[in-house]
């Protein structure tokens, strides 16, 4: 008697995602191509946003700093990194903030939550930002 174990897996339909969203159905670097290119839509995207223009400015000027002020690859990379998770968080602050106004432009509670969590998201990452370069600038000016 055969076991229920033994029958072929029969294979699952298409998603009608994959077929509405022609990046499921690329492979290979023809994939890894138009992901680069939905990447930088994303950030020309973000450079329409005040605060994003500000810190990628500032991160021009911070990141090429980081190699004067580190005095180790592993402080260096802390530091650059940080300024890049300032960009990082600030990017998908503005998703969520696109997210919820495509929504509708009623005030709801719920929406308010969401974004104010994104600006908490921003300020955090403002402050571990900060209080890096002031301990490694305090480091190197001390000693």
């Amino acid at each position: 008697m055969p076991d229920q174990h033994d029958t072929p897996r029969q294979a699952k339909p298409p998603l009608a995602a994959s077929a509405a969203n022609p990046q499921k159905q690329r492979r290979g670097l023809n994939r890894v191509w138009h992901a680069a290119g939905y990447s930088l839509a994303g950030l020309r995207a973000g450079w329409h946003e005040t605060a994003f223009r500000q810190e990628a400015l500032a991160a021009l000027v911070l990141i090429p700093a980081a190699f004067w002020l580190g005095r180790s690859w592993p402080e260096t990379v802390l530091l650059a990194g940080t300024v890049m998770l300032v960009l990082m968080v600030e990017l998908l602050n503005t998703g969520i903030e696109a997210a919820i106004d495509r929504i509708g432009p009623e005030w709801h509670a719920l929406s308010k939550r969401a974004k104010d969590m994104g600006s908490a998201a921003v300020l955090l990452s403002l402050l571990l930002c900060a209080g890096t370069w002031l301990m490694a600038l305090y480091a190197r000016l001390a000693g």
